[in-house]
């Protein structure tokens, strides 16, 4: 009867336990401090998962999305009444579940922390129309924080939001929806404490925080996808660190970056859509020069590939670019590398695409024709990587065109796969499945396509516009075509933050804007100020006057923008150091402060840098200097070398190095120097990676330093684990004795 589903204990083997109404299925397997519940009809495929990977493998069509493989299992006490079922997990955490419509209660110390909605909060007969929902009660002041690079604030309480994802030129930092990245994942707290929620799905939905009332109902939140079937993770833990990291090591350890992606790196559509982009990309290298900057990559924009105003992707302009082997060795001596733009649609005029087509190798129609989109300035047929063929296609002529001519890393763009049609299909490796259903899968199956065309003997390197939850497992990504203008950028920081809150580690944004008129001055050092403390550091843009955003944008700046970049340079070993550690613990690279200072508001313009730096960005137009109230620290913090607590409040004109704080108990690595910053008393130690920044690490290949600090009243004892000669610098500004 709909509406009314009564569900018995069909069978349990320690950790899982699977009920069944009918026809319908609910399984639920107990991880340590999660629960995953998969609702399903018994006859039911379930698409693989790309995205959970606890036990760091990956398969190359995915895994069982119901596999148990590297996860940490718990068994519950189970018993039940005619009403109920009982779970007791732990000291602190139980389960409760009405038999009637299996309406599940968490409860943390005999509260009530996470709580499906009465009546009936799955569509388990098709009550709710087509595909999945889940809807949960909600307190009205909770803080809900992820979803990926969802805009506006940090909280979203009080919201709703697609998932989905589009090619956002442009977009409003503050309200445009979607945007690149498909994250079903969000963080609630509310009175009772913290836990995070996924669902493991690649179709559209959406997700409603408090923005839909039903009076029937009490105050709820929800989730909509277009998948039938229903796979979701509740995490449980102490904090929303602890939440998002336990959450983050589910997907697995995100990819390690060589030390080069970390530098600033070039990017403009402006030099590859000129008739001389040769002569301009080479004089991009003598003007670096000039400005005395390091550049460690540059993203070669589309234009290289272009036959008239169209984009052929794995085609070469040798109008514009000669020889582009003699360009990339040019590059190579020069100590850049080239990430080279690639974009999954064929248009139909590509001199490939009637091949292509023969051969099935595109998203189709039932009758096996290729099903065409627009796509820049024409129409083009989107390749099918969920076809084995394809993604060797794609990796030979990634090999081909681009690594052997010495472009060895990849930039995935354009790859948002805008399919709304439920009559167009992807092979879904040997079983067809409706190509809407699984649209953002197909960025991240094209970028392992990309990267297994690199070479084996360095880490591999790839970028990409769209990603879905396990993506940084093998590519970084930024925050889009983003708008210039100063009423974006304080909330492209709030974005910044929504990205790392939902799991995606290792990005950045393009510096200055992307769309829109050339930035002011003031803005376009603001944006260096604040992109210095971000883990990627490029500036790209097309701007309305054919200008672009390079370093020497405004050469009248040229002194100040030299320093800003050597105050970047100088901090890329701290900051590889940071990524390292990412990697390991699962903790986000750039984070609020709340995070780790519960009672500092999470929507503060400060926020960390690493565990070790405080940033503290100048957003408004107009204002040059900022406050902020420091949390307190064992050691206090640093400022300029000099020790500060409580309310500070600092100037900073646009032609000053940015407010950063340290934090005491830390060592910073500058340039080759590490700086001791002590606490004021108190011992701890502090660990840094030495490797050459590109090799995949080996247990013989690299080496950790570590330090030890131990203060008194009167002296500062430091020593560390290696006998190598390195420099150390110790911040003293209480003038206590130094000894090394």
């Amino acid at each position: 009867m709909k509406f009314i589903h009564r569900f018995e204990l069909s069978n349990h083997n320690k950790s899982t336990y699977t009920f069944k109404s009918e026809d319908i299925i609910v399984r639920l397997d107990f991880i340590l401090h999660s629960l995953r519940v998969a609702i399903y009809k018994s006859n039911d495929y379930i698409f693989p998962t790309f995205s959970i990977s606890p036990d760091n493998k990956m398969g190359e069509e995915g895994r069982d999305k119901l596999s148990l493989e590297g996860f940490t299992l718990v068994e519950p006490i189970y018993k039940e009444d005619s009403d109920n079922f009982y779970f007791d997990i732990d000291d602190h955490y139980s389960l409760v579940i009405k038999k009637n419509n299996f309406e599940i209660t968490y409860k943390l110390d005999n509260k009530v922390l996470f709580k499906d909605r009465e009546y009936l909060a799955y569509n388990l007969e098709g009550e709710f129309g087509k595909g999945s929902y889940h809807y949960l009660s909600r307190e009205d002041d909770e803080l809900i924080l992820g979803l990926g690079d969802k805009t506006g604030d940090i909280n979203k309480n009080g919201r709703a939001f697609k998932l989905s994802t589009s090619d956002a030129m442009g977009f409003d930092a503050k309200e445009s929806d979607p945007l690149y990245k498909h994250v079903p994942f969000y963080i609630c707290k509310n009175s009772v404490g913290t836990y995070g929620v996924y669902y493991d799905t690649y179709s559209q939905g959406e997700f409603n925080f408090g923005k839909e009332i039903n009076n029937y109902y009490t105050h709820f939140k929800s989730f909509r996808c277009d998948e039938e079937q229903l796979v979701f993770y509740i995490i449980l833990d102490k904090d929303i660190m602890s939440v998002l990291s336990r959450f983050h090591s589910f997907i697995g350890r995100d990819y390690f970056p060589q030390r080069w992606t970390l530098d600033y790196c070039g990017s403009t559509m402006e030099y590859t859509d000129s008739e001389n982009a040769d002569e301009k990309l080479r004089r991009f290298v003598e003007l670096c020069k000039e400005y005395n900057i390091k550049c460690g990559g540059f993203y070669l924009s589309s234009g290289y590939t272009s036959i008239g105003k169209w984009r052929y992707v794995f085609n070469w302009n040798k109008d514009k670019i000669p020889s582009p082997e003699s360009l990339a060795k040019y590059y190579k001596n020069n100590g850049i590398t080239f990430l080279a733009n690639v974009k999954p649609c064929f248009l139909t005029t590509h001199p490939l695409y009637d091949e292509i087509a023969s051969k099935g190798w595109f998203l189709h129609y039932k009758d096996g024709k290729p099903a065409i989109f627009p796509f820049w300035d024409g129409y083009g047929s989107y390749l099918d990587f969920t076809n084995k063929e394809v993604r060797e296609f794609w990796t030979k002529c990634f090999k081909e065109q681009l690594v052997d001519k010495g472009y060895l890393a990849s930039w995935n763009d354009n790859n948002e796969y805008d399919i709304k049609d439920e009559d167009v299909y992807a092979s879904g490796f040997a079983k067809e499945i409706k190509a809407y259903l699984i649209r953002p899968l197909f960025s991240y199956l094209m970028s392992q396509a990309s990267i297994n065309a690199q070479r084996s003997d360095s880490r591999p390197v790839a970028v990409s516009r769209s990603t879905i939850i396990g993506s940084s497992r093998i590519v970084s990504t930024w925050t889009g075509d983003n708008k210039t203008s100063f009423d974006d950028f304080r909330y492209q920081h709030k974005m910044a933050m929504t990205m790392s809150l939902s799991s995606i580690y290792n990005f950045g944004q393009d510096i200055g804007g992307f769309a829109g008129p050339r930035p002011s001055k003031e803005l376009f050092l603001r944006w260096i100020q604040y992109g210095i403390f971000t883990p990627r550091f490029v500036l790209h843009s097309w701007n309305n006057d054919g200008s672009s955003n390079m370093p020497w944008l405004y050469p009248e700046l040229k002194d100040t923008v030299t320093r800003l970049f050597k105050l970047r340079e100088s901090l890329v070993p701290y900051l590889y150091n940071e990524v390292y550690r990412s990697t390991i613990d699962h903790r986000p690279v750039i984070y609020p402060l709340n995070l780790n200072y519960p009672s500092m508001d999470i929507e503060s313009d400060a926020y960390f840098f690493g565990d070790n730096i405080i940033a503290l960005p100048i957003f408004d137009e107009g204002k040059n200097e900022a406050s902020i109230d420091l949390p307190k620290n064992n050691g206090d913090w640093y400022l300029k070398d000099k020790l500060v607590k409580g309310h500070v409040t600092s100037k900073c004109e646009i032609t000053d190095d940015p407010i950063y704080f340290i934090k005491g108990g830390s060592v910073i690595k500058y340039d080759d120097v590490y700086k001791i910053y002590p606490t004021e008393k108190g011992s701890y130690t502090s660990s840094y990676l030495i490797d050459d920044g590109v090799s995949p690490l080996t247990p013989t290949n690299h080496k950790i330093i570590t330090f030890s600090v131990d203060v008194d009243e009167t002296s500062i004892k430091v020593k560390h684990n290696r006998d190598t000669s390195i420099k150390i610098e110790v911040i003293n500004p209480l003038n206590k004795k130094i000894i090394i």
